[in-house]
């Protein structure tokens, strides 16, 4: 076995065990919940428009309501996050981070709204959204045939997700579902080879107009950088 296979079967190990460890945490948390029902842990959700909810954006994907809401996103988390990471730990990293924050902000600002009144969102969907917006658009913006192959097979396979687009069901949090797509789509559009190239010479571009640049510095030095129904 060459070195090389060697290493890419040590990373996917690596990226198994990570993904494993986080899904670990999820079904600890939701253990504890079965085990001290006197602890209510939805209150540590997002909570629309409260500042005491804003400590939920971060929280709230670790905490289920039942341990039907956790097997349901914990496949769909383990493969869509599987794929991304094939691009790399960073890459999976960036993406949860911006599907979690978009989805957290998005909710908190516009959860309930015209409700007489609000309730705790929790759930690890809208990352799960994220890492399916991220797989699916990877393809538009980066245009590689590897990018399509992904998202043609993601498609096929989550495209029922879109479904949570829409206020089909009263206990699920699709604002959510449609904030957590949205950044994983942000997070394609950022991590793109275009745009990542584009602020590449915007900040080469700024350095030579400072003449800090020596003049035998390269141009053409471009550094280049791949995821089930939720709540």
């Amino acid at each position: 076995m060459s070195d090389a296979r060697k290493t890419w079967k040590s990373q996917q190990v690596l990226h198994l065990k990570v993904l494993l460890a986080i899904l670990a945490v999820l079904w600890l948390c939701t253990l504890f919940g079965y085990l001290f029902p006197s602890v209510d842990l939805t209150q540590y959700g997002i909570l629309p428009r409260q500042a005491s909810g804003l400590w939920g954006i971060l929280v709230a994907p670790f905490i289920h309501a039942d341990w039907a809401h956790l097997a349901a996103n914990t496949l769909p988390f383990l493969i869509l996050g599987w794929l991304t990471m094939l691009r790399g730990m960073r890459v999976f990293v960036i993406v949860a981070v911006l599907a979690t924050l978009v989805c957290g902000l998005g909710v908190w600002a516009l959860g309930d709204w015209g409700a007489s009144d609000v309730h705790a969102h929790i759930g690890a969907s809208g990352v799960i959204f994220g890492l399916f917006g991220y797989l699916l658009l990877r393809a538009y913006f980066e245009r590689s045939l590897g990018a399509l192959l992904v998202a043609c097979g993601v498609g096929f396979f989550y495209g029922g997700l879109t479904w949570g687009f829409l206020p089909l069901e009263k206990d699920v949090s699709w604002l959510g579902h449609v904030f957590g797509f949205a950044g994983g789509v942000l997070a394609a559009w950022a991590l793109s080879p275009s745009e990542k190239q584009s602020r590449r010479e915007s900040a080469l571009g700024g350095t030579v107009s400072r003449g800090n640049a020596p003049s035998d510095a390269p141009k053409d030095r471009v550094s280049k950088d791949i995821a089930a129904p939720a709540d």
